[in-house]
């Protein structure tokens, strides 16, 4: 299980998740911002920091962004 940030992210590439982020986990994309997922320790710190409310657990990703938690691994280059 990790974190995810989803399509609200787009575009909007707010920094606030990363400055939070204990183990540097979030890098930032061409469009948006991403987590690794092997590097995520589950702290929820970057949930709240997000002004566009683009992160969540995976396991509460809303139905029509579940593809981006795949698109959080092959951004990490895991998938």
């Amino acid at each position: 299980m990790t974190y995810v940030i989803v399509e609200p992210c787009i575009g909007t590439k707010n920094a606030s998740c990363v400055d939070v982020c204990p183990v540097s986990c979030i890098y930032e994309a061409e469009d948006m911002y991403y987590i690794n997922p092997d590097e995520c320790i589950e702290c929820g710190a970057c949930e709240p920091e997000c002004p566009v409310n683009a992160i969540f657990h995976d396991s509460a990703v809303p139905d029509e962004w579940k593809s981006f938690t795949q698109k959080n691994r092959e951004l990490s280059g895991l998938a």
